[in-house]
């Protein structure tokens, strides 16, 4: 196989600014950004989705939101309802963070319910459902758990970290949890990857989308900064 070319990569990465600080101009540039270098999607806190679906209106690029982020320790109910609001705000895909905890203690059935009713809100209003499952605190069997109890509940990927965490994506973790769930739910690897050489391991690795706050520089051949 071929390595791949810069431009290829483009159409995995998912173009990302969740500082909490963001201001409206940096959300229309990463926007900006994204059409010009035709990255998969912008992802966003929710308080910017409609802004982004308005920018994108006349793109190719998708508008993502992370729900239930950085912690996923919300009550189901409460990350739901993030998940419709953001759909009707104009995100096509959603990234939410599991209940790490119930990971640890292996309770797949608090995983499985939990996946699913969010699945169901996001895919009912036309979405995709990305499921961080945090690797950085998860030992082994808890990963294979959580990749598992997304597959099972209907998610379409798995996703490693929120960046906001201990640590980022790993080769490593990506393998496993393409190992975890076959070949038909995509893998993204995020939080970390923040140069072209990375971004090349992760995809060799099993992943399918990136999420990065770099994909410029990724794309220019350039390292990216600190952060996600």
């Amino acid at each position: 196989m071929s390595e791949l070319s810069a431009r290829d990569i483009a159409g995995y990465i998912d173009h990302t600014l969740l500082a909490q600080n963001a201001s409206r101009e940096q959300i229309v540039k990463i926007c900006e950004e994204a059409k010009k270098y035709e990255f998969k999607s912008v992802c966003v806190n929710p308080l910017w989705v409609s802004t982004v679906a308005r920018e994108l209106e006349e793109s190719n690029v998708l508008t993502c939101s992370v729900i239930g982020f950085p912690l996923g320790a919300s009550a189901t109910d409460v990350k739901v309802f993030e998940t419709k609001h953001a759909v009707a705000d104009g995100a096509n895909e959603i990234d939410m963070v599991i209940d790490v905890a119930a990971a640890l203690r292996g309770d797949r059935d608090a995983l499985v319910n939990e996946i699913f009713a969010i699945a169901q809100a996001a895919h009912e209003g036309g979405a995709i459902l990305k499921v961080i499952i945090e690797t950085c605190l998860l030992t082994e069997d808890a990963k294979v758990l959580a990749c598992e109890a997304a597959k099972a509940a209907g998610a379409d990927f798995v996703k490693t970290s929120t960046g906001f965490s201990t640590g980022g994506a790993t080769v490593e973790d990506v393998a496993l949890m393409r190992k975890t769930v076959g070949p038909e739910m995509g893998v993204k690897a995020s939080g970390g990857v923040r140069s072209l050489e990375t971004a090349r391991a992760m995809i060799a690795a099993g992943a399918t989308r990136l999420g990065s706050s770099s994909g410029v520089a990724i794309l220019e051949g350039e390292q990216g900064g600190s952060g996600y």
